[in-house]
């Protein structure tokens, strides 16, 4: 009988793993940050024939845009993302005692709204301007700021209920509810007309990876 220490590979740590994790989307955020920076000739007309195409959909169909207007401004707004977050510090630090926890909360959400916010300046890329607009925005257009928090958000909260324990329904409920968040804030954004698609792709990518990188802060400091 083979002894396992022997005939099998150590498993890395699982800080080890959200760490190569997150060094992967990082490249991929820097990738496509480098691309819209450049204004590369194929990202540009993707984004302007699919923004084109949206917009025509969303002036004749001004039911569900009413209803994105009502999802991306009071459902998945970053401010509503933040006042969820803030329940869930609450109740680590009065419920858990969590306060290690909470404190990293706050502090990796706050980080990526500096970085959100750095990187709008640093690009300075124009939103989409159209003759007949059915939504409005302000400051610059890379990063999607909506696509991003939700995605810090909810990536955070989704770990911290799986370190946790819950229950399968609950953790299921809450998956399916963050999926469909994170992807419809970013669906919502390019249907308004006031992103480009690798304006949420971004916020994608860089949600992602600043969750990876603070899960593997976490279990660095706090295994």
């Amino acid at each position: 009988m083979h002894s396992p220490s022997v005939d099998s590979p150590p498993r890395p740590p699982r800080h080890d793993r959200a760490v190569r994790t997150g060094t992967g989307l990082a490249l991929c955020s820097m990738l496509l940050l480098v691309l819209v920076a450049a204004e590369w000739g194929p990202l540009l007309s993707f984004d302007g024939d699919v923004a084109r195409t949206t917009h025509r959909w969303a002036v004749d169909e001004s039911g569900l845009t009413r209803t994105s207007r009502i999802l991306t401004d009071w459902v998945w707004d970053p401010v509503t993302m933040r006042i969820l977050c803030s329940v869930v510090v609450v109740w680590l630090v009065w419920r858990v005692r969590a306060w290690w926890t909470a404190v990293w909360l706050v502090v990796t959400v706050a980080l990526a709204t500096g970085l959100q916010q750095t990187l709008k300046a640093a690009v300075d890329r124009a939103r989409p301007v159209w003759p007949d607009p059915v939504d409005s925005a302000h400051y610059a257009a890379w990063p999607s700021g909506h696509a991003m928090t939700a995605t810090v958000v909810l990536g955070l909260l989704l770990w911290l209920m799986h370190r946790h324990g819950v229950g399968r329904v609950l953790w299921r409920t809450a998956v399916t509810l963050a999926v469909v968040s994170v992807a419809g804030v970013g669906l919502t954004r390019v249907w308004l007309g006031v992103h480009w698609p690798s304006d949420v792709l971004g916020g994608w990518l860089l949600g992602a990876t600043v969750v990876a990188l603070a899960v593997a802060a976490h279990k660095r400091l706090r295994p």
